[in-house]
């Protein structure tokens, strides 16, 4: 039942900004109450109230049950660094030689807190986000109204906050929070910037999620964006994972695909499993996004679901590329 209800709830907060406004007080309200909850019990609730399923962590099957696992158990300091989203640019920068050319994007500063940004030094367009977290961002704009005390105050308050709280993920624990303002990713001809999600087990490409509209006018994180599966030669899959398709004739095989197959496994190496999120902008130049180590939170719902069970299978948990806390073995 209260499953249900948080779908519903959360599916009128993608279309009602004041709903989303709530529905983000709520939530922060839930993980302030659940605090001093043990790791184990917070997954539980989170995962059944998300999903509506039981977490069973004793003898994970699932797709979503070995992220969760993984969550718990794996404490691989390289996870942290790679998380980081200025740390993990030394990440990249060890692993993939470009010659003149980078796949990281270009940074305009780091910093500290909100008020530190200097915007008259800034280009007339920047992209804003925090290093610590996912889903706090901004795009700069000098030719469109731009609300400064509000961004401060959102942005120093998104520093203030310890993401492992709400999603228990270990890794974001010990990140130091900062600002990074950065280029704006953008198509020459305009054409809608697209995110490709490689999703690599054991450092092999066996998916991929093709987003669209991930980014919001304002450039904060849409919730309305949609997505398509693809297979690694980039044959669409009739299935969905935790968002809504798109029209699969929007999209076609970017130019230098391999190449980006390629990037994405060097990176993903070292884990049982993550996510590489790429950008090819202007056919063909590739771009470093993020890594993730646990997609949709271990709460993005899979159908049809033997899906979940043969990505599941996919994830080795006795795998020696896990780090374990303790004697964790299943």
């Amino acid at each position: 039942m209260i499953h249900k209800i948080k779908i519903k709830i959360r599916n009128l907060s993608r279309k009602n900004k004041i709903v989303r406004k709530f529905y983000l007080i709520a939530n922060r309200i839930k993980t302030t109450l659940f605090s001093s909850a043990s790791d184990e019990t917070y997954a539980k609730i989170h995962y059944k109230e998300n999903t509506g399923k039981t977490l069973n962590l004793k003898n994970p099957k699932l797709f979503n049950e070995k992220i969760w696992w993984l969550k718990l158990n794996n404490r691989d300091p390289l996870l942290t660094k790679c998380s980081d989203k200025i740390l993990v640019r030394d990440y990249v920068k060890s692993k993939i030689s470009c010659d003149n050319d980078s796949i990281l994007n270009e940074v305009y500063g780091i910093y500290n807190s909100a008020e530190e940004i200097n915007f008259d030094s800034l280009p007339d367009k920047a992209f804003i986000k925090v290093n610590h977290r996912s889903g706090t961002s901004k795009l700069w704009d000098r030719n469109n109204p731009f609300d400064k005390r509000k961004f401060i105050k959102e942005f120093n308050q998104s520093l203030r906050q310890n993401y492992f709280k709400q999603s228990r993920e270990w890794n974001y624990k010990n990140i130091e929070p900062k600002i990074i303002v950065e280029r704006v990713l953008e198509n020459s001809d305009n054409k809608p910037l697209i995110d490709y999600k490689f999703l690599c087990f054991d450092g092999v490409v066996k998916l991929l999620i093709v987003e669209m509209g991930i980014a919001a006018d304002d450039g904060s994180q849409n919730p309305s964006s949609k997505r398509n599966i693809y297979d690694r030669d980039f044959n669409y899959l009739p299935i969905k994972i935790a968002k809504e398709k798109f029209d699969p004739s929007l999209v076609s095989k970017p130019v230098n695909y391999e190449k980006m197959i390629e990037y994405a496994e060097i990176l993903a190496a070292p884990f049982v499993f993550c996510r590489v999120d790429l950008y090819n902008i202007n056919d063909g130049d590739i771009y470093f996004g993020e890594i993730t180590f646990y997609s949709d939170g271990g709460c993005g719902k899979i159908e049809p679901e033997e899906w979940e069970l043969k990505m599941g299978e996919w994830i080795d948990l006795k795998s020696t590329k896990i780090k374990l806390k303790g004697n964790n073995q299943l």
